[in-house]
């Protein structure tokens, strides 16, 4: 039994020191070494694929439908605003209206002294009055002179039959002939006060409505219904022609005005609908009313008008708003702004993960700047657009993406 156990414990001992010390030429026995081998070559190769690829981050991004509206700085503007002004010089004798007050069209704003401008409107209607009562005298004269000529080619013309036959002396005849110039002499002098007298007519006329419209501008009115901006002129104040009365302003309904730049004003539309945010946070919505068909010189931007109705008045004059006006709507892709790059020539784009792993560059365009990034196009519908590592890879490179969800 001795024996036995002792033979064992060799054979244990014999199969320890194969498996420790000779563990290769065991497997190489057995038939493993190539396996290994072939195991070990490839985990090699991998690794090294593995040092020669750049890591990054990249996104799949899906492009969406999105309403491609054109964001512009401006302010409100007074629908109207007018310096009312004296057309006459005279004194003030109104009460005078303070500024924030409201008026209606065809309010009295200044009320100036009339002088003597009745006593003038009363004597130029007499003047016409008596440049009328002329006209029948002056008609009067003109028939009795077209009678006088009548009576006189009678004469003539009996003058001249009788000096045919010898029954008158040819002196009868030549006296008619006198008597009928004389006759038409006195028409064409009828005619002549006819004329004077109706030319006297129209020039009282004019008078009269001269001294009607002098008359007129003793009493400035408002214009237009709206607000006072400033006060009226004050009660004994001397006016002259151009003294400011009042300024009028007009509010509801206001207009937002902004300017739009020549890469965009193709985008927008008279009638297209537009909204807006005050720097109170207030939202207004409006219609574009005026595009501007002229750019401005130095900015090379074209204006436009937005008006918004405003019947509380609570909109002021002069607002800062962020205007958005509607247009065609497109498929746009949202990316962290840190995903845009350049590329050697300086053209603004992202680098992408194309087949094989294999980086490229592709030009954008930048649609709107939002909180949560920038929607760009000019990508394919689905992309995979590096968002981390951009900056050190270029077209042509290839990369070991690591994919992210768009929410993240």
């Amino acid at each position: 039994m001795r024996l036995i156990s002792f033979i064992n414990a060799l054979l244990v001992i014999i199969a320890l020191y194969f498996l420790v010390f000779e563990r290769d030429s065991l497997f190489a026995f057995a038939g493993r070494g190539e396996a290994e081998e072939a195991a070990q070559t490839e985990a090699a190769e991998s690794d090294e694929t593995d040092i020669d690829a750049v890591g990054v981050v990249a996104l799949r991004s899906q492009a969406r439908e999105i309403d491609s509206a054109v964001l512009l700085r401006g302010q409100t503007k007074a629908n109207r605003q007018v310096e009312v002004l004296s057309e006459t010089t005279s004194t003030v004798i109104s009460e005078p209206k303070r500024k924030g007050a409201f008026v209606e069209a065809g309010d009295v704003l200044c009320e100036l002294d009339p002088g003597t401008r009745p006593a003038q409107l009363a004597e130029a209607l007499a003047g016409k009055l008596e440049a009328e009562s002329r006209i029948p005298e002056a008609e009067a004269r003109l028939q009795e002179a077209h009678a006088r000529v009548a009576e006189a080619e009678i004469n003539l013309t009996a003058s001249r039959k009788l000096a045919e036959t010898g029954f008158a002396s040819e002196t009868r005849r030549i006296s008619s002939e006198a008597a009928m110039s004389t006759a038409k002499a006195g028409v064409k002098s009828a005619e002549a006060e006819l004329e004077a007298t109706r030319a006297g007519i129209e020039a009282a006329t004019a008078a009269v409505e001269a001294a009607q419209r002098e008359v007129g501008r003793l009493t400035i009115k408002a214009p237009f219904k709206g607000l006072l901006e400033s006060d009226t002129a004050e009660l004994g104040s001397l006016m002259q022609p151009g003294s400011l009365c009042a300024t009028v302003i007009q509010l509801d309904p206001i207009k937002l005005v902004g300017f739009v730049p020549e890469t965009e004003v193709n985008r927008v539309q008279v009638g297209s609908e537009a909204s807006a945010t005050l720097v109170t946070g207030r939202q207004l919505g409006g219609r574009v009313t005026f595009l501007s068909r002229s750019a401005d010189e130095t900015t090379r931007t074209f204006e436009v008008e937005i008006t918004v109705p405003n019947p509380d008045l609570t909109i002021r004059d002069g607002q800062t708003a962020t205007i958005r006006i509607a247009a065609e709507g497109t498929k746009a892709h949202l990316l962290p702004q840190s995903a845009l790059t350049l590329s050697n020539e300086g053209q603004l784009g992202v680098r992408t993960v194309g087949t094989g792993n294999v980086v490229d560059f592709m030009p954008v365009r930048i649609l709107r700047d939002t909180t949560e990034g920038v929607w760009i196009d000019g990508l394919p519908e689905t992309t995979d657009i590096i968002v981390v590592g951009q900056e050190f890879v270029t077209r042509g490179v290839t990369v070991a993406p690591t994919y992210r969800e768009a929410s993240q």
